[in-house]
């Protein structure tokens, strides 16, 4: 009986223990909110605050960021909706590698059901093994979360996997054209009005 209650307390110091190692982790890495220091690059009107809202221009509508950027390995959260439009309502544009290369993570593309990595040799994200469809609502916020860790580029929404890569020996870049302005980091929508708050970022 005493043994049992021995190995009882060393199991709950274990984990007690573990709780704290996840909490210092948490504490080391604390997330960095992005709110205000957005800037329209081009496109629609942008209004600026929390939420941020990104209006339907003729093609891109993009904005950049220009606070402290998310420098790999790290991980990213934000909610959005499309408000208007049947196009994009969610495109992040992140750096990959020391470099400066960056990709976008696209969201509702393509008509408005596509997901993907735009650009991996090459390929865009209708073109490439991280292509996916999804069904968005419009009015309908969506959770996104990225991680950039390792060789890896890894996307959830609402919980969902919607991309899992190696990008190791892959050449990785962004779509010629307009969203090159979004780099090192920036959020675009296409002939689309796209709403987003909640954005932040923590390294890993």
């Amino acid at each position: 009986m005493k043994r049992r209650k021995s190995i009882g307390i060393m199991l709950a110091g274990l984990a007690v223990a573990g709780c704290g190692r996840e909490k210092a982790a948490v504490a080391e890495n604390p997330w960095i909110e992005m709110r205000d220091d957005w800037e329209g690059m081009s496109g629609g009107q942008i209004d600026v605050g929390e939420p941020l809202r990104i209006g339907w221009g003729e093609g891109l509508t993009a904005v950049k960021w220009q606070g402290q950027v998310p420098t790999p390995p790290f991980e990213l959260e934000l909610m959005a909706k499309r408000v208007d439009g049947t196009d994009f309502f969610c495109a992040v544009t992140f750096p990959v590698r020391e470099g400066g290369e960056c990709v976008t993570l696209v969201v509702g593309g393509w008509g408005g059901s596509l997901v993907g990595i735009s650009s991996i040799d090459g390929k865009d994200a209708s073109e490439n093994e991280t292509t996916s469809y999804h069904k968005f609502e419009t009015d309908v916020w969506y959770r996104i979360r990225l991680v950039r860790e390792g060789k890896k580029i890894a996307a959830w929404i609402d919980g969902e996997k919607v991309v899992d890569v190696d990008t190791a020996g892959k050449t990785l870049s962004l779509r010629d054209g307009p969203i090159t302005e979004c780099a090192p980091f920036g959020l675009a929508t296409w002939q689309t009005t796209g709403v987003i708050r909640n954005v932040r970022w923590r390294g890993l």
